[in-house]
């Protein structure tokens, strides 16, 4: 993805799902302007979920997924069709395409409780309008369209908008924390492990709603926050650290100036500090044997200082004294079954949408297992856990 781009994450998903031949993907393709999805009269065409970041007005920045059909068979169908639902994890608004001269079938009603179980705004597409001589009202969800003559697509999209969720990205990274011509210090690490040639995710966008707010961001690295700080002619509003030069960047920060981590920050934009950091208590009761997972939202290349596999393992093998069973996930990779683990250490999840980013915790939430994420973990077993999250009263005070 281009720097210039929305990241994927701050993109609305569009789900796109239905029967094999229902015309899917060619209503995708209908929808979009696009030949995004390959269409064919053979079955299962689509075998893979397809994802294209686009601007789709009037919505704006969205992600479209076009899935499998929903009653693929054989023992790879079935891999297919499990595909499928894994999409609704990430799922803002989900459209299903139903084939209008079949009607619905057994196979979307049960997409639809899973629509409805998950609370994922839907619309019910009835394609191949062109073919029918006749189609019963459509309720408030529904709509008849025919891709092939592009019938009603236009009011598809609008129908699409509608369904925008309204609590997504509740809370800002840190707009609400600063005020217009405040100094802000992000500290940033170049080890082997960093991109060459640019800053990670996480520090653009934090960058980025800095100046937005209208005040000034300075990256430096950890060796030089000393130097930056003393030369400043007046103290910074806030410094924001890398999780794994915490320890060094609380020791150099004076306690009169708010610190905190992209990670923290993160945890709260995706609405999951207050369980993160409840969750970080639980490597206190960490014993012999115990599985711990690490999980990552995206894929890199990693190195030998890489934080997830190294650094933690090793910070949290010293800091319990206890020999441990670290597994590692990466990517769209998670368990649905988490009960073997005594802990969950996440990352920051700037490559999830704040849906999937959801539908991790809630799995951990509803299966009793402590979550927490990298940096508030870094900071608990540093102990400057407190401080860190003081720029948070309300989360502060759980401790």
């Amino acid at each position: 993805m281009s720097l210039n781009h929305t990241p994927s994450a701050n993109r609305i998903h569009i789900g796109f799902f239905g029967r094999r031949n229902a015309g899917k993907s060619s209503v995708v393709n209908a929808v979009t302007g696009q030949n995004l999805a390959i269409v064919s009269d053979m079955k299962g065409t689509t075998t893979d979920p397809v994802f294209k970041a686009m601007e789709l007005l009037p919505l704006g920045p969205v992600m479209i997924i076009d899935t499998p059909g929903l009653d693929d068979e054989g023992e790879l169908g079935k891999l297919r069709v499990q595909k499928s639902y894994q999409v609704l994890n990430k799922t803002d608004i989900a459209v299903l395409v139903v084939d209008a001269t079949i009607g619905r079938t057994a196979y979307d009603e049960a997409i639809i409780e899973s629509f409805q179980q998950k609370n994922i705004p839907y619309l019910v597409v009835y394609n191949k309008l062109d073919l029918c001589s006749n189609q019963h009202s459509a309720l408030p969800n529904e709509i008849w369209v025919s891709a092939e003559t592009r019938d009603n697509i236009a009011e598809l999209k609008e129908l699409i908008a509608k369904q925008v969720p309204q609590d997504i990205a509740k809370y800002p990274i840190v707009s609400d924390l600063i005020l217009p011509m405040d100094f802000v210090v992000l500290v940033v690490p170049i080890d082997s492990a960093a991109p060459k040639g640019r800053l990670i995710l996480p520090q653009q966008q934090t960058i980025r709603e800095v100046l937005e707010a209208g005040a000034a961001a300075i990256a430096v690295k950890e060796t030089e926050l000393q130097h930056t700080l003393n030369s400043l002619g007046k103290k910074p509003k806030l410094v924001i650290t890398d999780s794994q030069a915490f320890k060094q960047v609380s020791e150099v920060t004076p306690k009169d100036i708010l610190l905190t981590s992209f990670s923290i920050l993160f945890a709260r934009h995706k609405g999951s500090l207050e369980q993160a950091v409840m969750g970080a208590k639980a490597v206190d009761s960490l014993c012999d044997g115990d599985a711990v997972l690490i999980s990552e939202g995206c894929t890199h290349h990693r190195q030998c200082e890489d934080i997830g596999t190294v650094k933690l393992p090793k910070w949290i093998t010293d800091y319990t004294r206890k020999a441990l069973k670290f597994e590692f996930t990466s990517g769209t990779e998670f368990p649905k079954d988490l009960q073997k683990y005594k802990l969950v250490i996440h990352c920051g999840g700037c490559m999830l949408n704040e849906r999937e980013m959801k539908y991790r915790l809630q799995c951990a939430e509803y299966q009793n297992v402590p979550i927490t994420n990298y940096g508030i973990l870094i900071a608990y077993i540093h102990g400057i856990l407190q401080r860190s999250i003081e720029v948070f009263p309300n989360i502060s005070a759980l401790l």
